[in-house]
């Protein structure tokens, strides 16, 4: 198992179909990559690298994401989402994110994740459902 340095990055491609795009997701009109699409597969691409590098008790949660999605990419073409590990702080990883379509640039930000127990997580998360 590596462990977690600033610095590392990850880079994952992904596929735009018709249940992409901001017409399927209700976030637009139009047949094109949805940004809420785009916002899950860069917290994916985050989380996927956090989990190569954590022990099976943990795992990331994200708390925030700020994503500038700056160009349209149409139904059938790749898109290739960058991650790099940018600071460590604590259990917090930030990460800055860019993503490209097989013409430019689509996107870029930054994501936050914190780095949780899972039993211990969970265990508060289904308080919620039954409270004293």
């Amino acid at each position: 198992m590596q462990e977690l340095k600033v610095g590392m990055e990850l880079k994952k491609d992904y596929m735009v179909t018709r249940t992409e795009t901001a017409q399927a997701m209700g976030s637009g009109g139009l047949e094109v990559l949805a940004t809420p699409i785009l916002v899950a597969w860069a917290e994916n691409a985050a989380y996927e690298m956090a989990e190569l590098c954590l022990p099976d008790e943990q795992t990331t949660v994200g708390v925030n994401i700020n994503l500038n999605h700056i160009a349209a990419t149409p139904v059938g073409m790749k898109v290739r989402i960058k991650v790099v590990l940018s600071n460590i702080e604590s259990r917090r990883l930030d990460f800055t994110v860019e993503a490209w379509d097989t013409v430019q640039k689509i996107g870029e930000g930054t994501h936050q994740r914190f780095v949780v127990q899972k039993m211990k997580f969970m265990g508060k998360v289904l308080q919620k459902k039954n409270p004293k």
